[in-house]
Formats: C-alpha cells, structure tokens, sequence
C-alpha cells in the first residue's frame, strides 16, 4: 500500500501508539490501514457418495481440480458464501451441513474454510471460473491434479470420516513449502 484511501496521502509503515504490529498509517490523515487475513470458504458437495470437483479456468493453478470455494465477501455469512461460491463455480445448488475444514495458512494471509453439503439436484455445470465440473468417488479423486492443499487435506479428511462413520470438525495449519 502506498496511498491513503480515505484522503490520498503518503502512507508510511511503522507501529502505532497502543500497537504492537507494523501497519500502514497514513502521514496526512492518521488513519491507520489494517490488512488481515481473507477468507476462502467452500464446501464439500456430495451426490450419491460422490464429490464435486470443479477445473479451474482461472490462475492460480489454472486446470487444476479445487472444492466449489472463493472469497468471502463483505456482508455475507461463511455459510452463504460456501453457497454463492458453489452455485457461482458449479451453477449447483446445495444444503449445507456443518463446518467441516478449517485450514489456516498464514503465510499467504488466508484462512479456508469447508463445509459439508448435500446435492440438491444433479444440474450441475462450469460457471464462470471453472473449465469443467465432475463428480468423483474417492478412488478416482485425481490426487495429484488438485490445486491446493487445504483441498488435499480437507478431502482426506472427509473421506476418513465417512469410513468412520462419524464426521468431526478437523482444523490444519498449512507452513510454506
């Protein structure tokens, strides 16, 4: 950040009185700029003990297979953005169940979060960020085609629970490879 949103002015990173982290404040107005962490929430839709996987059509890791999952926005619920983000990668339409994954990763300042969910019909299809969609049973996941560990280890997980026949709220910290 280089610039005041509120006025424009110069901003400067240094720690502010009451603080103890670096943060951007700026030298005009004072306000001071507070980055944290983003959210990406998603869900793991069942269909019939298959799951739905979407290809990626957009960077980074274009191609590659992901959960229906994507930003948190403003003025919505962790719940209704694994909703919107489903219907907006896979045009499906589901039920949620509970939180299931929550992945931090704080070297990228994110924080993934999956939900557990029911098919509500099989109409399906790429939206808009997604080449393709496609249910998968666990044998036919394509294990070294998904994009992105929290992925990796939420499905893992969620498979190893259904074996179970119990599911549980599992928590990861992912560190950089």
């Amino acid at each position: 950040m280089n610039f005041c949103s509120e006025c424009g002015g110069q901003l400067r990173l240094l720690i502010p009185e009451g603080d103890n982290l670096p943060r951007h404040v700026c030298q005009h107005c004072g306000t001071i700029h507070y980055q944290n962490p983003k959210l990406v929430v998603g869900c793991v839709a069942e269909w019939h003990d298959q799951i739905l996987l979407c290809r990626r059509s957009i960077a980074p890791r274009y191609g590659r297979w992901t959960l229906p999952a994507g930003f948190m926005e403003n003025g919505e619920t962790t719940a209704q953005a694994a909703e919107r983000e489903t219907l907006e990668e896979a045009c499906a339409r589901v039920e949620l169940g509970p939180l299931f994954s929550l992945v931090n990763i704080p070297h990228i300042h994110q924080v993934h979060l999956f939900y557990r969910a029911r098919l509500l019909d099989s109409g399906f299809a790429a939206g808009l960020e997604t080449l393709e969609t496609a249910l998968f049973s666990e044998p036919a996941v394509p294990w070294q085609e998904l994009a992105f560990q929290s992925v990796t280890l939420c499905l893992q997980a969620y498979f190893a629970d259904r074996r179970a026949g119990r599911f549980l709220l599992h928590e990861e910290a992912l560190q950089p490879r």
